[in-house]
């Protein structure tokens, strides 16, 4: 599933892999990849195969989830089709409280104690999903996991995820989506070491232009 989900999301450009001419993330780090999984919603097929996969990732490795929460924006969508298919309640979670009406940051119903998932598109640094993981715990939540599309893979964010002793399943990843495009012929192998350097060390610019 890992490979197939790759491929899909190279197929619908969902990833741009340019180690020749990067982009710059809104941190300010340069970057050879990115991942728009919004475009996911627009291919009937490729987001059968996302949501199908993450109700199987849900059903495998939470099967005590009683609601799914996506995060805001990108994971509404995929958690609100999950739930529809899972017969589940889902909500969502705000970047902030409100400024008006109630102010909330939880939208949906959520009880004290109901097991949840959280459902996000991308995991890269890991910061904006444990503020959403956080939210719910301070609103009386168990937070079962994470299941997201997509993985860097990077160390900050594993170490931040084992840090807030939470865990993330994705159905793809940054090895896999490299190991995909090298077959596709979207990148040639020298290219994947560089895309790898980039993960590895994403302050270490010295993989732009090929540098070793």
């Amino acid at each position: 599933m890992s490979k197939q989900i790759a491929k899909d999301l190279l197929k619908i450009r969902a990833v741009f892999l340019r180690p020749d001419d990067p982009f710059t993330w809104a941190s300010g780090i340069k970057s050879p990849i990115y991942c728009d999984n919004r475009l996911v919603l627009s291919d009937h097929q490729v987001r059968t195969d996302v949501e199908t996969g993450l109700m199987g990732v849900i059903k495998e490795v939470y099967p005590d989830a009683e609601v799914l929460m996506g995060t805001s924006t990108a994971g509404i969508a995929h958690a609100a089709i999950v739930a529809q298919m899972m017969e589940l309640p889902m909500g969502y979670v705000r970047g902030g409280n409100k400024d008006h009406g109630r102010q909330n940051r939880i939208e949906g119903k959520l009880e004290a104690g109901q097991k949840v998932v959280v459902v996000e598109d991308l995991i890269s640094t890991g910061g904006s999903v444990i503020e959403v993981v956080d939210a719910l715990r301070e609103a009386g939540a168990e937070v079962l996991g994470i299941v997201s599309i997509f993985t860097y893979g990077m160390q900050k964010s594993v170490d931040r995820l084992a840090a807030a002793n939470v865990k993330n399943v994705s159905l793809t990843n940054l090895d896999t989506l490299i190991e995909a495009a090298v077959e596709e012929n979207y990148i040639q192998p020298g290219d994947a070491d560089r895309i790898r350097k980039f993960r590895d060390n994403p302050s270490d610019e010295s993989w732009i232009g090929g540098n070793n």
